[in-house]
């Protein structure tokens, strides 16, 4: 990274953000080689109550997505979550359904998910079983198609340590706390995807991601046990201050991820409609803000190249762990991204900020089998990077390829399930690096205009679903005469 020449970052006006409360401002307008006003970072938080929060109604007739309220009191200094969720759920399948599965991936961690009554339609159920992350329901009486059913579930979560271990034998922690950060990632139990008669559910794997989500809208009204000393809060959806209450709301998302510290400094700027937040610590704050700035850009120029943003926040949080991961209007960045920054866009801070912001369309938007398919979301997503860098810093291009793909001489083909991928450096090789390299093989063959007209027509008949490879060729296959079977041989190990 040493010895070149960089352009200058294209800089937004920087507005600053006390917890969770948005800041209306005039749009700022990017333009090159703009000066930054920086004001001093506060970090006061909202004041909550503990008083029960009151859900919204909910219009029935009109579910067309599952409906999520978490009512969720959190003990900060405890570490322990209690919850009362709801899930109206409609059968959008063509099939009678007779039993449900949940993902309950807290239950992973022995202690950690405690399970107080479940109850469907207001009745309560005891034929239910829960083994490892997999919570089926028997039902009384067949779904049917288009009918909507209610299920209620009251638990507590004990929080485990977040313990890091080597990231080459097993993927850092999240979900859990530090010493200063709890973080609340896959927490609750949600219904997963049924598809050709099946409710999808793989086995976790020490790398990759093996959880497959349903497009649903979220209702999660937070309070905390002792409101005078409540952390500081990052979270997917939109905040509203209730009476009692933070109420935040995000619909047409795949997950609702959360996470809390009385040691946030925030950095928040706008573009467009969407309010962009960066949540760090102590003496990153230059790297939290050039994150924000990374983030902040790549909503702007992946809206332009794929399709526009969805939701009106954006958070990025520092994880006080070695690892990037990305939810719903929100993701982490490695804390050591944070403190080997060096002040200009070639580093990992930046090229994963451009990666975690383009997972909100390949993940977010179009999402699909992580463990079974990996690279779907994967390629596009560290593709995304280059077009980030071509966009804002073209002489940085054949930097990142040496530094970012080349340098670990990626090989492998690139559909490899995460089971198949023989290490976390050789899947990420495959799935990650030779992933961008198919595409921009592909690029360079069918064209930029006709790329990037597939790439737009992908993300709008992918939009709300969850895709396969053979989508992904299929609509391809629309936008091009040009015969590219010589690629797929060369980097899949299946024809599409």
């Amino acid at each position: 990274m040493q010895n070149k020449t960089f352009h200058s970052l294209i800089l937004l006006s920087i507005f600053l953000l006390s917890s969770c409360t948005s800041t209306a401002t005039a749009v700022p307008v990017i333009e090159p080689n703009a000066t930054p006003s920086i004001p001093a970072v506060t970090d006061t938080p909202l004041s909550i109550s503990t008083e029960a929060p009151v859900s919204t109604a909910i219009p029935i007739a009109e579910l067309e997505l599952a409906k999520y309220i978490l009512n969720t009191n959190i003990d900060y200094d405890a570490h322990t979550i209690t919850v009362d969720e709801s899930i109206y759920y409609p059968n959008r399948t063509a099939s009678q359904l007779n039993t449900f599965v949940l993902a309950v991936v807290p239950n992973l961690w022995a202690g950690s998910f405690n399970l107080t009554n479940i109850e469907i339609d207001d009745i309560p159920t005891t034929t239910y079983s829960l083994e490892g992350q997999k919570l089926e329901i028997a039902l009384s009486s067949l779904l049917q198609p288009g009918s909507i059913i209610k299920i209620d579930i009251q638990y507590t979560l004990d929080l485990p340590f977040a313990e890091q271990e080597d990231p080459n034998v097993s993927r850092p922690r999240i979900y859990g706390y530090t010493t200063r950060q709890l973080n609340l990632t896959n927490w609750y139990p949600f219904v997963v995807p049924y598809i050709n008669g099946e409710w999808i559910l793989h086995e976790p794997w020490v790398y990759g991601e093996h959880l497959v989500y349903d497009s649903a809208d979220y209702e999660v009204n937070l309070s905390f046990t002792d409101f005078a000393s409540a952390p500081i809060i990052a979270a997917s959806g939109f905040p509203e201050q209730k009476e009692s209450f933070i109420r935040y709301t995000i619909d047409a998302a795949r997950t609702f991820a959360l996470s809390a510290s009385r040691e946030f400094q925030v950095s928040t700027l706008q573009v467009g409609d969407v309010t962009v937040s960066s949540y760090y610590f102590a003496f990153n704050e230059a790297a939290g803000q050039a994150a924000l700035q990374t983030s902040a850009e790549s909503v702007q120029i992946f809206s332009d190249r794929y399709g526009p943003y969805p939701h009106k926040t954006l958070s990025l949080v520092m994880g006080d762990f070695n690892d990037g991961m990305e939810f719903s209007g929100f993701f982490y960045l490695s804390r050591d991204f944070y403190n080997l920054y060096d002040g200009t866009p070639a580093n990992y801070l930046t090229f994963v900020a451009a990666h975690e912001t383009a997972h909100q369309w390949w993940f977010e938007q179009v999402a699909s089998d992580q463990a079974l398919q990996p690279w779907v979301d994967e390629a596009l997503s560290t593709y995304s990077e280059r077009i980030y860098y071509e966009n804002l810093y073209p002489d940085l291009v054949s930097w990142w390829w040496t530094y970012r793909i080349d340098f670990y001489k990626p090989q492998g083909f690139v559909d490899i399930p995460i089971y198949d991928g023989q290490g976390f450096r050789p899947y990420t090789n495959a799935a990650y690096f030779q992933g961008a390299h198919f595409l921009e093989d592909l690029r360079a063959r069918i064209g930029d205009d006709a790329f990037f007209a597939f790439v737009q027509d992908y993300y709008t008949q992918g939009r709300g679903k969850v895709v396969t490879a053979a989508d992904f060729f299929h609509i391809l296959g629309g936008h091009t005469s040009t015969d590219y079977s010589d690629l797929v041989r060369k980097y899949f190990r299946n024809i599409y």
